[in-house]
């Protein structure tokens, strides 16, 4: 998959929060994630994301990004059991514009310089992981170009 230059992927050691316990709680993972953001990005908005065990192959949210804004998608799996969580940013068109598995890497945020004001849709999924079970954050800050 072609990268596009308006991805720049952050791996961030220590941007998602770890949860032991055995129940799916997307809440609870959200609000230890929020405080995660890094201080240039302000909160915008958090989803939860459970796959009820696996029975849903995907969690879909759809949000309006607006043009000249960076948007960090910040994934906050439960657990640590497998590389685990996977957010696919898609444009309205449902063409895929980015993901958090890069050359078969999985990172844990991404950011998106928006170029084109509209709705994009965000479907999450699980790979190689027992819990199927977190949450994502999303921070924006204005862009500078």
């Amino acid at each position: 998959m072609r990268i596009l230059k308006t991805l720049l992927v952050i791996s961030a050691l220590g941007l998602t929060s770890v949860i032991t316990n055995a129940q799916c709680n997307p809440s609870e993972i959200i609000n230890l994630c929020v405080p995660n953001l890094p201080g240039s990005f302000m909160y915008l908005k958090s989803y939860e994301v459970n796959t009820k065990g696996g029975q849903l192959e995907k969690v879909e949210y759809s949000y309006p990004f607006a043009k000249g804004t960076d948007y960090l998608i910040n994934l906050c799996p439960q657990g640590s059991s497998g590389p685990g969580m996977i957010v696919t940013l898609f444009d309205f068109k449902r063409n895929e514009i980015a993901t958090s598995v890069i050359d078969g890497q999985y990172v844990s945020a991404i950011v998106f310089s928006c170029k084109t004001t509209g709705i994009y849709y965000l479907a999450y999924t699980f790979d190689k992981s027992s819990t199927n079970c977190g949450g994502s954050v999303i921070g924006l800050k204005k862009s500078n170009s």
